[in-house]
């Protein structure tokens, strides 16, 4: 992909980027390790983005 994007695209990649995170540490200690994985975590290079 280009260094250049326009605006809206480069917020949405943004916007993907902060929701492509773990499940934090005090979250799986609160819940007794219940939730311990995220469903919408994705890869860079495996997982489409569908935007």
């Amino acid at each position: 992909m280009s260094s250049n994007k326009p605006g809206p695209k480069k917020r949405r990649l943004l916007k993907k980027s902060k929701n492509n995170k773990r499940v934090p540490a005090w979250v799986m200690q609160r819940t007794n390790r219940r939730f311990t994985s995220n469903p919408k975590r994705r890869h860079w290079r495996r997982d489409d983005t569908d935007e």
